[in-house]
């Protein structure tokens, strides 16, 4: 038997105790966290669990923060009179938290759901499903996932995977800007809408095998990106680019192994997971 005194002190120091957990905030968040860019772990899932709460994410969450979570956390700033930047620290994830949490604001906030779902990133097979949806001599919109820039190409040629041009001299100007001003053959996550369909995909900015302003399709020399003499693979002309690029898709192949290629394949999932 605990003496009546002892029994008393317990009894307030178990009420100051919940009193204490009452009073004490949850954290959804990693205490001083700031989500950017190309950033992958558990904030950034609740993040975008929370930003789909809001109406201002429209895509199945990943934990992986890519242009569209960027864009999400850019609109829901604009929209609560935060600053623009598309970062989300304390004070943007403070006022999603308790926007999310709050029930009224659940059945209340519309601002962003006039989005349309399908702006969701799909994952679709080249040979299955793009060939066949993106003919030849058809036009594409591009987005860089990396800057978010956007230019217009046209698949000219290819059997494995796509080959395009761009169509014209401004956007050779927003794809090299996007590509840091100098060609080349590294690997970038893009994502090509294609009727109504933004597909995850990976290309390789250098223009090759052709010359701009010499017959298409004829025997030329010096072809762009080391291919010298041969066929002048270049259907688009006065567009300020020799040659055409390639893009990849799932279970895309490369033109000369007749086999996939493993950086294209992994960067078709990074721009995959940039958004869907």
């Amino acid at each position: 038997m605990f003496p009546k005194k002892s029994i008393g002190t317990l009894s307030v120091l178990i009420l100051l105790t919940i009193a204490v957990i009452s009073l004490t905030p949850v954290y959804a968040y990693s205490e001083g966290v700031v989500l950017r860019y190309e950033m992958e772990n558990h904030d950034v899932l609740t993040l975008q669990k929370d930003l789909s709460t809001l109406g201002f994410f429209h895509v199945a969450p990943t934990g992986y923060f890519g242009s569209l979570t960027k864009e999400a956390v850019k609109d829901f700033q604009k929209s609560h009179g935060l600053v623009v930047d598309g970062l989300a620290g304390p004070t943007t994830l403070r006022t999603v938290q308790n926007l999310a949490t709050t029930s009224d604001e659940k059945q209340t906030v519309s601002r962003g759901s006039q989005r349309s779902r399908e702006s969701s990133v799909k994952m679709l097979s080249w040979f299955d499903e793009v060939k066949p949806l993106w003919n030849r001599g058809e036009n594409a919109v591009i987005t860089d996932v990396a800057t978010g820039l956007r230019f217009n190409v046209q698949r000219t040629y290819g059997r494995n995977h796509a080959d395009v041009e761009t169509l014209t001299k401004e956007d050779t100007r927003i794809l090299r800007e996007a590509i840091g001003g100098s060609w080349s053959w590294e690997r970038r996550p893009v994502i090509v809408e294609i009727k109504g369909h933004r597909i995850a995909a990976s290309l390789a900015p250098m223009p090759h095998a052709g010359v701009d302003g010499l017959p298409t399709n004829e025997t030329v020399n010096n072809r762009s990106g080391g291919f010298g003499r041969g066929t002048n693979l270049n259907a688009v002309h006065g567009n300020g680019m020799d040659g055409h690029m390639d893009i990849h898709f799932q279970g895309s192949r490369t033109h000369g192994s007749n086999s996939t290629c493993s950086d294209h394949q992994r960067t078709v999932e990074r721009a995959y997971r940039s958004g869907s």
